[in-house]
């Protein structure tokens, strides 16, 4: 898709397009994102915070005084786009993770995503689930079909949060009868910012005690349970499907064999010597190459800087180490005995040609390669800018394995 702002910096324009994606499911309006990335100084992150973050704030304000006035969709309707754009301001902020405008902005984030969801009525409530000790935050949407449904686990990826799942897929398959249950796992947000838990490869075990949870949530027939995973949650979510029986169909959005592809990109070198240098006590070779790539590109430095804020490491070569471990190489894909759905955006910008790879290992008698394009307005990575149309896709595949128990005759109102 054609960089309609930030022509010289991929990063910008994505996260551009993100927020512009969101519109679809009440996330943002066009002409607020518009003159937000309008103010911003291409390639400044300073003032990429500071312009998504006064909008934030004026949207909240908004939302506040219509409250104040029992203007409740108006209000409703503001609470949920400042959440969004709070998350957008705080997005480049992690090469310094002693930065107080972390916190400070992600609870911003929370908070009005909060209150959202208390004028939301019953569509939308907040859970929390126990976790070793510590405790996994995220929303429940209950179906709108009477009786016991089947019921979507969702998650996010690298730097997404279970907030913005509303966006990535909650919505849409609460519209078509389906319970939802979003969360934030370890690295994730909400066990990150507050908790300190990093990322861990071994995803099985932190849905596990989630899919647990299930059974305190009303009417959630918990012998049917999906799971959706989005960005690097598409390589997590089939980790878990692998070595979880529980879950009968996995969502792939979009499909990640080996995460580490995205830093082994920028280090020149046969990948198995390169994947030895990066566990070596020292490589000032690779060390060097990664230094050079955070300083000439975008990309880079915002997977190393936010990486080693929600995977751990001293080094770029530290965090470039523990991405080896979060992948579904060596038999874990071929594991997956339950449906499985690829998603492949054409012009993935991390992750490209990555579904194909983990579809060829895929031995599951019911797979799908969903492939989705530029010219369908969903060939970005994880199809922002075209969610409307991708989880309609998607979630019609579930449909097909999965449906909704539709209400008996005598139960829909004449």
């Amino acid at each position: 898709m054609r960089h309609l702002l930030f022509a010289q910096d991929e990063n910008f324009w994505f996260e551009t397009l993100r927020s512009l994606g969101h519109i679809a499911y009440g996330g943002a309006d066009f002409g607020e994102v518009e003159a937000t990335a309008e103010r911003i100084r291409p390639g400044d992150y300073d003032s990429w915070f500071d312009e998504w973050y006064a909008t934030a704030q004026r949207i909240r304000a908004l939302a506040d005084e219509a409250r104040a006035q029992g203007h409740v969709n108006t209000a409703q309707d503001s609470y949920l786009r400042a959440s969004n754009y709070y998350r957008t301001a705080e997005f480049f902020l992690h090469g310094n993770p002693a930065d107080p405008r972390i916190l400070m902005t992600y609870d911003k984030a929370v908070d009005a995503f909060h209150d959202f969801a208390a004028l939301s009525g019953t569509s939308v409530a907040r859970v929390d689930i126990p976790f070793e000790g510590a405790t996994l935050h995220g929303y429940f949407y209950p179906s709108p079909l009477p009786g016991e449904q089947p019921v979507v686990v969702m998650h996010n990826g690298f730097d997404g949060t279970a907030e913005e799942m509303h966006f990535f897929g909650a919505v849409a398959a609460q519209e078509r009868g389906y319970h939802v249950l979003t969360f934030d796992g370890p690295g994730q947000p909400g066990a990150r910012q507050h908790q300190g838990l990093l990322f861990r490869p071994d995803w099985e075990n932190v849905v596990g005690p989630v899919l647990d949870h299930l059974s305190e949530l009303p009417d959630v027939d918990t012998g049917r349970v999906a799971l959706l995973g989005v960005s690097l949650g598409g390589e997590l979510c089939l980790r878990a499907a692998a070595f979880e029986p529980r879950i009968k169909a996995v969502m792939a959005v979009d499909g990640v064999y080996d995460f580490s592809q995205l830093m082994l990109r920028f280090i020149e070198g046969d990948p198995e010597k390169v994947r030895a240098a990066l566990r070596a006590p020292e490589a000032p070779e690779i060390d060097e190459q990664l230094a050079a790539a955070a300083e000439s590109s975008p990309t880079a430095r915002w997977a190393i800087t936010h990486g080693m804020y929600v995977m751990g490491g001293d080094t770029p070569r530290q965090y470039a180490a523990r991405t080896l471990d979060f992948n579904v190489r060596d038999g874990v894909a071929e594991r997956i005995d339950c449906p499985v759905l690829i998603c492949e955006a054409e012009d993935d910008l991390f992750f490209k040609g990555q579904p194909e790879e983990v579809f060829g290992h895929l031995t599951a008698p019911d797979k799908t390669l969903l492939r989705l394009t530029d010219a369908e307005g969903a060939g970005a990575h994880c199809h922002v800018g075209g969610q409307r149309y991708a989880f309609g896709k998607i979630l019609d595949w579930l449909a097909d394995r999965i449906p909704v128990a539709e209400p008996a005759a005598s139960a829909v109102p004449a």
